[in-house]
């Protein structure tokens, strides 16, 4: 029978490699590593590990191996779908916070070499100082760390102009089960010596192997940008607007997002000093982005020749276009604060979902007319990067009703929006991964063969599923035996 807890010896062995400064075991120091921010998980776990270098990992990995002890790697525990969450007392947490040296910056070949547990604010940081932009941009960027970024294959809000986290890697470095390292740290931009590794190991979610650093691309820092938010009536008239600024614009547009009224009213409601930066309301919103490599000037012209001809059109009600850094954090921040402002409103089902962009209106019509059909009352806060088809569909509870039997509905509530999906040729898990939340809906929405190929692949990588089991695939093929 599997073990329900890792022994005391197992937990001296471990800690001797990290040195007990970095081994935790109190609970309350444990405990912000099994928190999770939606709750939904309450994580368990007897050791934190927290090494600090690649070959610590690599002898903890090691000594798992042999003991089967399953490792749960985390980075800044930021993640929605309980992929970091150590789900009994036999597993262990593997931080990898202390990973944090920006190793290299190589201006030439416009690339930075940084460790997993580097936070990404940080890195931002770091390509700013050395004349770069590193675009990868997240509502948790002051605490996510990049080795989660890469196993999740983060998204965020720059992907319409530069691509998911794993069109800005080149290169990993990663500590397999049993203690190889994966020396991979590449910065070329064209290498077809047969299987790209890389590309496994980003977005695996921590199961194939021990991210540890990494390679990122940076692109030139832009010379001007300009933000503009945008009232309209419908998601229709959003899509002709970025038809549009697609056309005027180009890859100088790195941000298009989509906002509905009522995100906005929970914003203002529950976040200090947010405003409507319009001066009426409107059904839907549009935060739009121009980043011109030339000048501020033509960043933005650009912009205000999109807004005259969506005015033109009929399709932009009213506009305001930032007039200083301020307004344009004020700006953002109304976009960022949605995820959060719907706490406080009470229970929330959430959906992280991508179609081809120009069903994006038919997909919210179908969805919130069957939705409500549902759950008459239901709040729909729908809103997300509308350039890249990645909506996230949360539903907030109607007002007055029971938190914990609208919960219970969650099931319900996933089939109906991810049904619609799946007719329009989109995705249940856009960014957010798949963790433990998603794991068995994969299961049923692949084809039997790609199942297959993926079990085949951990267990090549991983036959003793010590890592991160239970997470991303359904079977769990570990035994763990501690005597």
């Amino acid at each position: 029978m599997p073990a329900t807890a890792i022994s005391k010896d197992i937990i001296a062995r471990l800690s001797a490699i990290v040195g007990p400064a970095h081994a935790l075991t109190d609970p309350e120091l444990i405990a912000p590593y099994v928190r999770e921010e939606r709750d939904l998980y309450a994580g368990r776990t007897l050791l934190v590990l927290r090494p600090g270098s690649v070959e610590e990992v690599s002898a903890i990995m090691a000594l798992a191996q042999e003991t089967r002890t399953p490792i749960v790697p985390q980075g800044g525990n930021t993640g929605l779908v309980g992929g970091q969450s150590p789900r009994s007392e036999a597993e262990v947490v593997l931080s990898l916070s202390r990973l944090n040296r920006i190793r290299d910056v190589d201006p030439a070949g416009r690339t930075m070499v940084v460790e997993a547990g580097v936070v990404l604010s940080a890195a931002q940081r770091a390509a700013d100082e050395a004349g770069f932009l590193f675009p990868l941009s997240l509502g948790a960027e002051g605490s996510c760390q990049i080795g989660g970024n890469l196993a999740s294959n983060a998204g965020g809000t720059n992907v319409l102009a530069y691509g998911n986290t794993r069109e800005l890697c080149l290169g990993i470095e990663a500590v397999l089960p049993g203690g190889g390292i994966y020396h991979g740290l590449r910065r070329l931009k064209k290498d077809n010596r047969g299987y790209d590794l890389k590309d496994l190991l980003i977005g695996s979610e921590g199961t194939l192997a021990v991210i540890t650093a990494a390679v990122l691309r940076l692109f030139p820092r832009p010379a001007g940008r300009e933000v503009a938010y945008v009232g309209l009536s419908s998601p229709q008239a959003a899509l002709r607007l970025l038809k549009l600024a697609e056309g005027r614009a180009g890859t100088q547009l790195t941000a298009f997002e989509l906002m509905p009224r009522i995100g906005m009213e929970f914003t203002i409601r529950h976040t200090t000093g947010a405003r409507d930066p319009l001066s009426q309301p409107h059904e839907w919103y549009v935060l739009i982005e121009i980043s011109s490599a030339r000048s501020a000037e033509d960043a933005r012209t650009t912009l205000e020749e999109i807004l005259a001809d969506a005015f033109e059109a009929g399709d932009v009600e009213d506009a305001a276009i930032a007039q200083s850094l301020s307004d344009a954090a004020d700006f953002w921040r109304m976009r960022e604060e949605m995820s959060w402002a719907q706490k406080p409103e009470g229970g929330s089902i959430k959906h992280d979902v991508s179609v081809p962009v120009a069903l994006v209106p038919t997909f919210l019509d179908r969805a919130g007319a069957a939705v409500l059909a549902a759950m008459p009352g239901a709040r729909i806060v729908s809103f997300g990067h509308m350039g890249d088809g990645n909506i996230h569909y949360n539903i907030s509870q109607p007002v007055g009703a029971d938190k914990a039997a609208f919960l219970a509905r969650w099931g319900e509530m996933n089939a109906i929006v991810h049904g619609i999906v799946a007719e329009l040729g989109g995705s249940f898990s856009a960014e957010h991964g798949i963790g433990q939340l998603k794991r068995d809906e994969l299961a049923r929405s692949k084809a039997g063969l790609e199942m297959s190929l993926m079990h085949g692949i951990k267990a090549l990588f991983d036959p003793s599923g010590i890592l991160n089991p239970g997470k991303l695939l359904q079977a769990d093929v570990i035994r763990v035996d501690q005597g």
